[in-house]
C-alpha cells in the first residue's frame, strides 16, 4: 500500500492537529480572505497545491469539494476553481427595515424559509432591553431559516412584545410571508426604522448543521432592532449570516 505524501511546511506548522484535508481547507480560507483574492478569482489548481502542500491530489479535492458545498469556492468549467461571489447583498444603511425575501427576489434570487420554532416566553435581561420592556414580560419569539436558490444562507430569531401582536401565530409565517407586511396590515405597526449592529461570532452546533458549516466556524452576526415612528422598538431580531453567501453593503455616500 503507497505511503501517503508527508504533510508540507505549511501545513505541519500551522494546522498540525487537523486532518490533512482541513488543514487544507483552513489554508485555503486563509488565502482568499486575504488581500489578494477577491471574487471571482481563480485559486490554484489542485496539482499546484499537492505539491505546494505535500499532499496527495484526490485529499486536495475533497477539501476544495467540502469549500464548494459550503459556497465558500464555487467551479467553473473554463477557468478553474474560483472564490464564489456572495448570493445575498444586504443593506446596512437602509432608512426602513426590509423584509429578507425582497432582498433576495431584488437581487434575482429565488428566496424559501423554513419556520424552526415558535413559542410565546418571557423576555430574557438581554432582550427586554433591547425591546426596552420588563424583564419578563410576554414576548412572541420565532426562529426561521431562509434560504436563496435552495441554499441555506441565515437563521434568524425574532421577538416581538406579545401585547404588539395579540393573535400572532405560527400559521403566520410558515409559508414565508413577509413580517412586516403583516405587521402593517394586521397591527398597523410601519413602516418600520432599523438599527443595526455587525459583528463576526462562532457557529453553534445546531447553526452550522443548518448552514451547511463546519462547527465552530466563524459567522456574519446581525443585531437589529426595528421600531416605530414614535422611536418605539417593536421587534429584535438576531441573524446569523453565511459569510460565504451573504455580504453586508453600504450604498454610495459623499465623503467629506
Amino acid at each position: 500500500m503507497a505511503t501517503p505524501p508527508a504533510r508540507g511546511p505549511i501545513l505541519r506548522s500551522r494546522h498540525a492537529a487537523l486532518p490533512v484535508y482541513r488543514a487544507i481547507q483552513e489554508h485555503l480560507r486563509a488565502l482568499i480572505a486575504g488581500p489578494d483574492y477577491g471574487p471571482g478569482d481563480r485559486v490554484p489548481s489542485e496539482r499546484a497545491l499537492a505539491e505546494q502542500l505535500g499532499a496527495n491530489r484526490m485529499t486536495v479535492r475533497k477539501a476544495i469539494d467540502g469549500l464548494v458545498a459550503q459556497g465558500v469556492l464555487e467551479r467553473n468549467g473554463t477557468s478553474g476553481t474560483l472564490v464564489a461571489a456572495p448570493r445575498v447583498r444586504r443593506p446596512v444603511d437602509a432608512n426602513t427595515s426590509t423584509g429578507i425575501a425582497r432582498i433576495v427576489q431584488s437581487a434575482g434570487g429565488t428566496p424559501g424559509n423554513r419556520l424552526l420554532h415558535f413559542e410565546e416566553a418571557p423576555a430574557s435581561a438581554s432582550v427586554a432591553g433591547r425591546l426596552r420592556i420588563a424583564e419578563g414580560e410576554a414576548v412572541m419569539l420565532f426562529r426561521r431559516l431562509w434560504t436563496v436558490d435552495a441554499q441555506p444562507f441565515c437563521i434568524e430569531t425574532s421577538h416581538l412584545p406579545a401585547r404588539l401582536v395579540p393573535g400572532l401565530a405560527a400559521e403566520d409565517l410558515v409559508a414565508g410571508q413577509s413580517l412586516y407586511a403583516l405587521l402593517r396590515a394586521r397591527y398597523g405597526l410601519g413602516p418600520l426604522t432599523g438599527e443595526r449592529e455587525i459583528g463576526v461570532a462562532s457557529c453553534g452546533e445546531m447553526e452550522a448543521r443548518l448552514l451547511e458549516l463546519e462547527p465552530g466556524a466563524s459567522c456574519l452576526l446581525l443585531r437589529l432592532v426595528s421600531s416605530d415612528a414614535d422611536g418605539r422598538p417593536v421587534e429584535y431580531t438576531r441573524s446569523v449570516n453565511h459569510p460565504g453567501r451573504v455580504v453586508f453593503r453600504s450604498w454610495k455616500a459623499e465623503l467629506n
